[in-house]
């Protein structure tokens, strides 16, 4: 009787670890391709899909392609090999990801991409990159026409060394031009992380010290150049002139836009976390309902936001 409980013992304990074991080899996982982590976008839609994907009890593994083009094909083929579910990605250089995609889809893996575009994606969270620089360079026409009268120096932090990005800004450069014929623009330099953007500012100020304008193509530069300026001592007339501007509503640039005479003005909300959660609620309807033989696609609002919504409350981050 003992040795028969004993193999009935053995038996439900063989049984428990082998559901265990099926349980852990049916969770979802989530490969996530980020082109540069040390870019506060991409860090707040990272956020956004760790969020929700814990929600629904998904894996999710993120790498840093460090803006290598050649790092994120092969973190591509290393998602395939790993046998992941689904891989979420903003592509650095959408014509090199053709082939790993279409390797992915055969395998049965499911991919989208966000912000710039993977053509064969099997959905695309996106924007129109010109539109977005023309309403980051509104912001800056506003304040140059508003509070100097139509004339400035103006200092472009771009992403002109990733292809998909330079659209952003022309948009930004034309808008300016048109807008504000007096003013001049006096650089237009790529800087994708606040480290480059602090070095591009100063720089620049030595070159033009009268320099009262820089904008971004998001707000991963211009946190470089804010804190450039706060470094230089300049004057409370000149500081009270200053505009720095950028895109995306990350948290660290609210966080500087809610310092005490903070020259951080404006930026463009397009809701990065609630981005991470769109890809991840997009993949759960997927694996529910079935892929759809036509990718849907999906574009961000492009909404302006300013110092003043800040202190007032009219805007809230969503992370």
């Amino acid at each position: 009787m003992k040795k028969l409980v004993s193999l009935v013992l053995c038996v439900l304990m063989l049984a428990a670890m082998v559901c265990t074991t099926a349980f852990a080899d049916d969770k979802v996982v989530i490969g996530m391709s980020i082109p540069q982590l040390a870019n506060p976008y991409f860090v707040s839609v990272m956020n956004g899909v760790q969020a929700r994907a814990e929600e629904l009890g998904y894996e999710v593994i993120v790498v840093d392609a460090q803006y290598d083009v050649a790092k994120q094909v092969s973190d591509f083929e290393n998602f395939g090999n790993q046998g992941v579910d689904c891989v979420i990605a903003c592509p650095i250089d959408s014509n090199a990801l053709v082939e790993p995609t279409k390797q992915l889809k055969e395998a049965g893996i499911i991919v989208i991409s966000f912000a710039q575009i993977i053509d064969d994606a099997n959905a695309i969270f996106t924007l129109d990159e010109y539109s977005y620089g023309v309403v980051i360079g509104t912001n800056a026409v506003k304040w140059i026409n508003e509070k100097l009268g139509g004339k400035a120096e103006v200092l472009i932090i771009s992403q002109d060394n990733v292809e998909a990005v330079v659209a952003r800004g022309n948009g930004i450069q034309d808008t300016i031009e048109k807008e504000c014929p007096e003013a001049v623009i006096v650089a237009r330099q790529a800087g994708d992380n606040p480290t480059k953007g602090m070095e591009i500012t100063e720089n620049i100020m030595q070159q033009y010290p009268d320099v009262r304008v820089i904008t971004g193509n998001n707000d991963s530069g211009p946190l470089g150049a804010y804190e450039a300026i706060l470094g230089m001592g300049l004057s409370e007339e000149a500081m009270a002139e200053f505009y720095i501007g950028g895109g995306d509503a990350t948290p660290e640039a609210i966080a500087k836009m809610q310092e005490e005479n903070s020259i951080y003005r404006a930026t463009v909300d397009l809701a990065p976390f609630q981005t991470g959660i769109d890809c991840v609620n997009c993949l759960a309807d997927f694996l529910a309902n079935g892929i759809p033989e036509e990718a849907p696609v999906s574009f961000f609002k492009c909404v302006p936001v300013w110092l003043e919504d800040i202190e007032s409350g009219a805007f809230v981050s969503a992370e």
